[in-house]
């Protein structure tokens, strides 16, 4: 369900809307094909999948929804060829050995709108889950930018649903320490957080112009070789980690998680999926239970959270007049 997550902190006050009037507003906001010439588009989808039309899924409190995109890439090449030949077609015809930018500009819209209908599209979907007792967000995205488009989308929903002041209020969890000034530290006195082991899959990068990266996969990071990497500047940014013999991810240097996996021991003793379940609500249970005891655990060995005060603004969207003075 989640291969990635960006974690995100809510308001204190924040309760979940009333479910129907929550997917009501989703239901507005489901996803679309792209058009013939339109390069992107984004709507919610069922997270149990095509066989169902619920928007919006509570399982055990939590509230799961899941962000469908779809685009249509253009090759820069393709783009460019297409300009070109209309550029030496414009010369052809008016005799002018120069073309003026805005008329370049021009001809990229035409050749971007002609081109459209012929490409390829791509999807992908994102997960995202709300956990209203311990008021965090997190987005199945190993990217912040990405994740950030993500809740953007879902404040959006939001905000057209009554009932859901005060908003959601997320932002980006922040720590005391960095994730790269952290992750240094355990490697260089070969010593991992409390509850953590570190595993054999480590990146270091020189944080100047030539980015001199250094990579280690499947080896023993216990080494000597780390350690002065790190004392000659190189900032580790990505580590791989094992929570409580539980969950294995790879932590970045903006202290986001990728590479997510629930190891064997979770899954022990869980039930076979019968045949009328699609296993949903055991995945989504087992999921945001384990994630709910890592989160923490994972902040403690940044070196605590930073308060709303010193961290970074939330992202919320402007509710519509009528709703603020509802």
């Amino acid at each position: 369900m989640f291969k990635a997550a960006s974690f995100f902190r809510i308001a204190d006050d924040f309760t979940l809307p009333p479910l129907e009037a929550l997917e009501e507003a989703l239901q507005a906001s489901q996803f679309l094909p792209c058009g013939a010439t339109q390069p992107e588009s984004s709507g919610w989808v069922p997270p149990r999948g095509n066989k169902s039309t619920v928007l919006a899924e509570k399982v055990g409190g939590q509230l799961i929804v899941r962000l469908c995109t779809e685009r249509r890439p253009l090759p820069a090449s393709a783009i460019k060829d297409a300009v070109e030949q209309r550029i030496e077609q414009y010369k052809k015809e008016t005799g002018h050995e120069r073309v003026g930018a805005k008329i370049k500009k021009e001809f990229k819209e035409e050749a971007i709108h002609s081109l459209l209908p012929r490409a390829f599209t791509k999807r992908s979907s994102t997960t995202v889950w709300i956990d209203p007792v311990n008021k965090f967000l997190v987005v199945d995205s190993g990217s912040l930018t990405g994740a950030d488009k993500v809740v953007s989308q879902l404040l959006e929903v939001l905000s057209q649903v009554p009932g859901t002041a005060p908003g959601l209020m997320a932002r980006p969890v922040q720590t005391t320490m960095s994730a790269a000034t952290a992750m240094a530290h355990w490697l260089a006195s070969r010593e991992a957080p409390v509850g953590f082991t570190i595993d054999r899959d480590c990146e270091l990068k020189m944080p100047d112009d030539l980015k001199s990266t250094v990579r280690y996969s499947r080896h023993t990071l216990e080494i000597n070789e780390v350690a002065e990497h790190i004392a000659a500047g190189k900032v580790p940014t990505q580590l791989a980690m094992t929570w409580n013999d539980r969950v294995s991810f790879v932590l970045t240097d903006t202290a986001q998680v990728r590479k997510l996996k629930l190891l064997d021991v979770v899954l022990d003793g869980v039930q076979d999926k019968g045949k009328d379940d699609d296993g949903f609500d055991a995945d989504a249970a087992i999921l945001t239970g384990e994630l709910a005891a890592l989160i923490p655990d994972l902040l403690e060995a940044l070196g605590g959270e930073l308060s709303a005060e010193r961290a970074a603004p939330s992202l919320e969207s402007e509710k519509p007049a009528e709703l603020a003075d509802a």
